[in-house]
């Protein structure tokens, strides 16, 4: 499998590609989040139906600029998921209208991270807007948290892999709901 540099990661994207890349617990596949095609190619890789929607990343809050509907949650809740970030807390949050149904599946809202992890916030910040991120295992299967535990049948469908390591967490973020802060994922 190919290691690609950051560069070479966020020029892959831009054509359309899918990459697998550390975060801050695991390693994760993704790609261009506005592209269907690579969304689409993604959820066959990790075999994941649409319907349950991914998470995406960005390296600022301003990249989710027209994704997240900011007034539709109550300012105390707002200002609760942006004081989280940069970090390892992903939010559910309200979807504007620009955010598709390839990425949303079948909610109303968006589940939105502003990485603190350094290859990844930097893949963003080269990407220059958000991107797909879901763990880099089949559905239904344990995520890899070192590189040796990525699957090698999904790797070779892959364009390449950003060299690194994960944050070293013990588990993948906490999903939580930003309307409430109950837990949707411990």
């Amino acid at each position: 499998m190919t290691d690609l540099s950051i560069e070479q990661a966020a020029a892959a994207l831009a054509r359309g590609g899918v990459i697998v890349y550390p975060t801050e617990a695991v390693w994760g596949i993704g790609c261009d989040a506005d592209n269907r095609a690579a969304v689409m190619r993604l959820l066959a890789i990790k075999q994941r139906p649409m319907d349950k929607g991914v998470i995406l990343i960005a390296a600022s809050v301003e990249q989710f600029d027209g994704l997240i509907d900011w007034p539709a949650l109550a300012d105390e809740r707002a200002e609760a998921v942006r004081a989280s970030w940069p970090g390892p807390n992903t939010w559910a949050v309200p979807a504007t209208a620009a955010v598709p149904d390839w990425i949303r599946g079948d909610h109303n809202s968006v589940a939105v991270r502003v990485t603190a992890h350094p290859q990844a916030r930097a893949l963003c910040q080269a990407h220059g807007r958000p991107i797909v991120s879901t763990s880099a295992n089949l559905a239904g299967h344990p995520p890899a948290f070192q590189r040796d535990q990525l699957d090698r049948a999904m790797l070779a469908l892959s364009d390449g892999v950003c060299a690194g390591e994960t944050g070293g967490l013990a588990a993948p973020t906490p999903i939580r709901l930003a309307a409430t802060g109950e837990v949707l994922r411990a």
